[in-house]
């Protein structure tokens, strides 16, 4: 295959972090600038596009539940395709490419063709959107782990380690999960866990960020009056109760939900 100018072949894999702008790292708003074509997900913020020479080749490749612009294994054809045809190749994921982002395999299917990579992490929105809201995944005393589970296995059913989470009293973060809260509830529940404290954030970091605290026995009634959307995390554990607002939302709910 010809290239169409004296580049080396270059993959680069920035993570955009939770959706604030602001969010991302030094290194990863770098990476963009000098890109010659930048592949960005569902989750990217598109604000930070901007951050890309105007020359630059932006190709949107997001997958979201049901709405795939292209299939995993077109995606990755593409990214060899256009760093041969290009050069330097941004791939742009939301939060960090590592987490869930199925960044491993698109490394790993570019190195087979002897293109050079990089990776720039970025902030994971399992540890960053609790913190912006006060919500800390660890805390002497309260919790000394967390798990950072995906809620849907690749043929659409409840990860089995969300079993092995309710299990334990650290603290669980369910990525993708909103569809599959009642099967989360469920789980938790069978555990004796029905008073563990609960919050669901959407659109984390962002303007139009929600919030909804609740425990394992209120928080689906709680989620639906809140209309409650994804992408949205889960929070599972003691943690959830160093939200400042946490005691008098659980009255409040208490007392609508009676």
């Amino acid at each position: 295959m010809k290239t169409k100018n004296k580049n080396i072949p270059k993959l680069t894999l920035v993570g955009a972090g939770p959706g604030d702008i602001d969010l991302i790292t030094v290194k990863g708003v770098q990476a963009i600038a000098n890109a010659r074509v930048i592949l960005y997900d569902a989750l990217v913020n598109p604000e930070l596009l901007k951050y890309a020479p105007k020359n630059a080749l932006k190709i949107y490749v997001g997958k979201r539940k049901n709405k795939h612009t292209y299939t995993q294994d077109q995606i990755n054809s593409l990214i060899v395709d256009v760093a041969f045809s290009y050069g330097n190749v941004v791939r742009l994921k939301g939060g960090d490419s590592f987490v869930f982002g199925r960044g491993y395999e698109e490394l790993a299917y570019a190195e087979l063709f002897n293109i050079e990579t990089a990776v720039i992490p970025g902030l994971s929105s399992s540890i960053s959107v609790p913190a912006l809201q006060g919500i800390p995944v660890t805390n002497r005393g309260t919790s000394e782990s967390f798990w950072v589970i995906t809620a849907t296995t690749s043929k659409g059913q409840l990860s089995n380690d969300i079993k092995l989470a309710a299990q334990s009293t650290a603290t669980v973060v369910i990525l993708m999960g909103l569809n599959k809260l009642k099967e989360i509830v469920e789980v938790f529940q069978t555990q004796g866990k029905q008073d563990v404290a609960v919050a669901i954030i959407q659109n984390g970091s962002l303007p139009t960020e929600k919030i909804a605290l609740g425990t394992i026995d209120t928080i689906v009634d709680i989620a639906i009056h809140e209309k409650l959307e994804a992408p949205a995390i889960i929070v599972i554990g003691e943690v959830v109760k160093l939200h400042a607002s946490f005691p008098a939302s659980l009255t409040d709910w208490k007392y609508l939900l009676n």
